[in-house]
């Protein structure tokens, strides 16, 4: 495949199809490769963090000086494009291999969860527009087959994948972010004995009640993330619905 012109497009894109991106750094014959630039990356990113990507932390990871490593990735939103292709890596195949489309569909909500649970740090990483490497594109061909097959169209079903993919964020940011705020010294019990009186005081009777039965939790259970995405579903279901009565009529 020819080199491409990578002037107009977005960063990172082209070495994420694979094809080697034009540079005007000259200098030695590189040590490294993209694929151990990203590599390193991620692994920084597992340990510490979205905020520890930084390009000398990453260089320096690898035995490269600070400006090494720009004879490889031209920026820090370059890489950050590579290392969310590396993290989010090809759709889940569950999808496929499931009985309905509700099915289908939860998988696919519940693998993006779970991959923000493995990298954390994928709820910090900035959305830079549409999908358009490899592996995201996968993933959002992989729930438009679900939906266009379920008898939406194309349109519908792209702006139904926008409100699953902006469900399992939120849930795996919020789950992310009870992880990082959990201390030992916080204890619930001592919380519940703390509010309960207080509650009452205000009127909040049914707090009071859900905490007097360890029901007000902070904790984001399975069951909380599955009776969220079946009430989208619900609605996606009455859209599909309708869809078809009006193709009946």
């Amino acid at each position: 495949m020819p080199l491409t012109d990578d002037a107009h497009l977005p960063p990172g894109l082209v070495l994420a199809w694979g094809l080697p991106a034009k540079s005007n750094k000259l200098g030695r014959k590189p040590t490294q490769s993209v694929e151990q630039i990203v590599d390193a990356a991620l692994e920084l990113a597992d340990a510490d963090g979205f905020a520890a990507l930084s390009m000398p932390k990453i260089a320096q990871k690898l035995g490269l000086t600070a400006n090494a490593i720009y004879r490889y990735v031209r920026s820090r939103d370059e890489l950050l494009v590579l290392l969310g292709e590396a993290a989010w890596g090809p759709a889940p195949d569950g999808v496929v291999e499931a009985r309905d489309w509700r099915a289908a569909a939860t998988a696919w909500t519940q693998a993006m969860v779970d991959r923000c649970d493995v990298h954390p740090w994928l709820c910090d990483l900035p959305i830079r527009g549409a999908p358009v490497t490899p592996n995201l594109l996968g993933w959002a061909e992989a729930i438009l087959r679900v939906l266009t097959g379920a008898g939406l169209s194309p349109t519908e079903s792209l702006s139904c994948a926008l409100l699953l993919d902006g469900y399992a964020r939120r849930i795996a940011s919020a789950r992310r972010d009870l992880r990082d705020s959990i201390t030992t010294s916080v204890q619930p019990a001592a919380v519940t004995r703390f509010l309960e009186p207080r509650l009452h005081e205000l009127g909040y009777s049914i707090l009071a009640d859900l905490m007097a039965g360890n029901q007000y939790t902070d904790e984001i259970h399975g069951a909380d993330v599955i009776f969220g995405l079946d009430r989208i579903l619900d609605g996606i279901d009455v859209l599909i619905t309708q869809k078809m009565s009006s193709r009946a009529d």
